[in-house]
Formats: C-alpha cells, structure tokens, sequence
C-alpha cells in the first residue's frame, strides 16, 4: 500500500479523522506530564537554579520551530515535483504552528538569558538565524494571503520554503559554525550521542520534546483538513457563481 494513496483528500482526511484522537490525547498526556515532573518535582540548577526549569518549553519549542520548516520543506518539495495539493495545504497549515513555535522559543529564550547572560538579547549567530528564520515564517504566511490563486501562491511559497531552509540549518548548528557565539551547544544531541543535562532533568525534557511533537502532528492534521474544506469549499461557491 503506497503513501501516496493518502495524496487523495478523502483518504486523508479519514486517516486524520482516525488518528487526530490518539495523538491529542498522548500529546496532552505527555506535555501535561513532563511539564509537571519538570516545573514542581526536579530539583534547582546548582549555577541556573529554578531558571533552567525553562528547558522544558525552550528546548521543546526550539526543535519543534526548526523541525516544522523542514516538514514544509519536504512537502513544498512534493508539491513541485508531484503537483499533489494535500503536500501544499499541509504545508501552508504548519506554517503557523511553526511560527508559534518560533515565538515561544523566542520568549522562553529570552526569559533565560536575562538572568543568565544579563540580558534580553545577543546577536548570538544561533539567536539571530533563529529571529531571521522567525520572519521568514511571517513572510511565508502572508504569501499565501496575498497571492489569490492558491496554485500560484503554492508555487511561490514552496520557492520561499526553500530559501528559508538556510536559516533553518543554520538554527539547528550555528553553534558548530560559529564557536564564538553565546549559545551554547545542542543539550540533547542526537547523532554524536552523549549529552549535558543531567538525568534528573533529562527524562521530563525527553517526554516534553516527545508531547510537542505529538502535538505538532495534530495540529498540523487538524488545520490541513480544515485547509481541504475551505478549498472544496471556495471551489463550490466559485462554481456555484458561474453557474449564476
């Protein structure tokens, strides 16, 4: 049985209707769960103290941020080379969740650095791709309302997607690229293996990065099949108009 299958809007749309439940509630369950392990039942940083209990919706929200662009990549991708309009709607509905995403890491980042580095803000190379990655979320977002015809703007967003893409590598490894930069490595990587959080604070920040990412597959199937009906929706009115 080929994924293909799932190109056609029905068979989409029921295989969301099927799975939407289970990832909402795992993702509630999971979030829900390591957000209270990590905030009340951890222990304080001996150098963060009770600020780097801000891991558990930064680090979360920063993968998430990232990871959602490559998602749109690879589906403006499909959109280009196989012309399906599910791959492009699905697209267009991550957009916004991503830029969330970005906002939120934004905002808890900032809420860190203040105490730790005595600031709001550095033009760190990761902090400042991530603010450019950020923009880039709006200007995608606002492509596709500007453009009328949803096939152009499916064409010119994927364009942008891919522009866009830079930063978002840039995002995941500045830190690699640039070692000067205030930011400090990735806490939890994971092709070199190892890490620099301690296990007490390892396996809440695991299961949060686990329920952000369930959440992000049900929101992302929730607001593209919201995106199919208003599709089908304006081409029947469309047709209904020439009709009249």
């Amino acid at each position: 049985m080929s994924l293909w299958q799932y190109a056609n809007p029905v068979k989409f749309l029921t295989l969301s209707a099927r799975l939407q439940p289970t990832l909402w509630a795992a993702a509630a369950i999971c979030v829900g769960t390591a957000l209270i392990w990590g905030f009340f039942f951890t222990p304080d940083d001996i150098r963060q103290g009770s600020t780097v209990k801000i891991i558990y919706l930064h680090v979360p929200a920063a993968l998430m941020a990232i990871n959602a662009w490559f998602m749109m990549l690879v589906t403006s991708l499909i959109w280009l080379v196989r012309r399906h309009h599910v791959s492009a709607l699905a697209a267009k509905a991550a957009a916004p969740v991503g830029l969330v995403m970005t906002l939120i890491a934004l905002i808890t980042g900032a809420l860190w650095g203040q105490p730790m580095w005595g600031t709001w803000w550095v033009w760190d190379p990761r902090l400042t791709s991530f603010l450019i990655l950020f923009l880039f979320y709006l200007g995608y977002i606002a492509l596709w309302e500007a453009v009328e015809d949803p096939d152009t703007a499916a064409d010119l967003t994927s364009m942008l997607c891919l522009v866009g893409s830079v930063f978002a590598v840039l995002s995941r490894y500045a830190v690699k690229f640039w070692n000067q930069g205030l930011h400090q490595g990735t806490s939890v990587p994971v092709v070199t293996g190892g890490r620099s959080v301690a296990d007490v604070f390892f396996y809440p920040l695991v299961l949060s990065m686990l329920g952000f990412g369930l959440l992000f597959v049900a929101l992302v199937l929730y607001r593209t099949g919201t995106e199919i009906r208003l599709r089908r929706t304006r081409a029947l009115q469309a047709r209904m108009g020439r009709d009249l």
